[in-house]
């Protein structure tokens, strides 16, 4: 079983890899994770911070959430690409029509709908202030504490894809993920339990990597919707940017202070966005290629910089704590 989605021409030439995380897909893709145990390394203690956390409401959101099968499409709107702000209005705006069949859909699969479900099965206007209030308080919880991770970690991602050097921009996809399989002009999608066909005739398609999506790639169930492949993206360490081994303590504190440096500054700076290999650093700031890998090793050391094999190269990118300390911030607004 698995969905295959058939390209034309003017498709490949409509594929677009997403520029930052949607905040939409990672509140879904995040409820799902806090309702089951997988993916325990990772998620272990970011659920044993959440789970506690959340009030009756926010519980109540996570039946629109199972871990398994359907969720509502209108979770996801395609506006949430551009941030939580935009998507959160697409969301309060949702079609009546939209929200009845996607509940129903929801319902008819036998879970059981939260409270006030019907309501806003309804379009009754109070019933999706009331959802949108709830994710809002969602995302203050489980997201937002750990937005410069999951940022980091697809700044990263996005490194990594932009530089692959698969032929094609059906090549490209088909090296993103082992379930992603591309046999022109059909790129196949496993482990979704469905087996049916999308034809996409121009529309496109946007590639989304997600911080919280575990183990299979997913989609909107609707095809008539703006088609998106979100698959999962890799993962170097749990959650919690603060979860370091006490040892660390003493070793991290050194090599922060000796990051104070003019060199190892400019190289932090040059690969916080899309990363850059040795040979890149070395170029962008006038050092021989060994010093850039030595002062790239200080960096790493220090937690601020992770290291990846591409092809013959390395690419370095920057960790959630280099990156915030680029930034000059302790956290960030999703």
């Amino acid at each position: 079983m698995a969905l295959r989605i058939h390209f034309t021409d003017d498709d490949l030439t409509r594929i677009r890899f997403a520029q930052a995380p949607d905040p939409m897909w990672e509140a879904l893709q995040s409820m799902h994770m806090l309702q089951t145990r997988d993916g325990w390394a990772v998620f272990g203690r970011w659920r044993d911070r959440v789970r506690p956390a959340l009030g009756a409401p926010e519980r109540q959101l996570l039946r629109l959430a199972p871990p398994v099968g359907y969720s509502p499409d209108f979770l996801t709107p395609a506006a949430g690409e551009s941030g939580l702000e935009p998507g959160m209005d697409a969301l309060l705006s949702t079609p009546r029509a939209r929200l009845r069949h996607d509940l129903l859909e929801l319902s008819t699969a036998g879970r059981r709908l939260p409270p006030w479900g019907r309501a806003l099965a309804d379009g009754d206007g109070e019933a999706v202030r009331h959802l949108g209030r709830t994710l809002r308080a969602y995302v203050r919880t489980g997201l937002a504490p750990y937005w410069d991770h999951v940022r980091a970690r697809f700044r990263a991602e996005r490194a990594v894809h932009t530089r692959t050097s698969a032929s094609g921009a059906g090549g490209v996809l088909g090296a993103l993920h082992p379930e992603l399989r591309w046999q022109p002009p059909v790129l196949t999608v496993g482990g979704l339990r469905v087996d049916r066909d999308v034809h996409l005739r121009g529309r496109g398609l946007l590639v989304l990597p997600s911080y919280f999506c575990w183990r299979y790639p997913t989609v909107l169930k609707d095809a008539a919707l703006p088609p998106v492949v979100v698959y999962p993206m890799s993962h170097q360490a749990a959650l919690h940017p603060a979860d370091r081994a006490a040892g660390d303590t003493g070793a991290a504190a050194r090599s922060l202070v000796a990051l104070l440096g003019r060199t190892r500054a400019e190289i932090l700076r040059h690969v916080a966005e899309n990363g850059a290999t040795t040979t890149e650093l070395a170029h962008g700031t006038g050092v021989s290629a060994a010093t850039a890998s030595y002062h790239a090793a200080v960096l790493r050391d220090a937690g601020l910089l992770s290291t990846n094999r591409l092809g013959s190269a390395v690419l370095h990118t920057a960790t959630p704590l280099g990156a915030a300390l680029i930034d000059g911030r302790r956290g960030s607004a999703v």
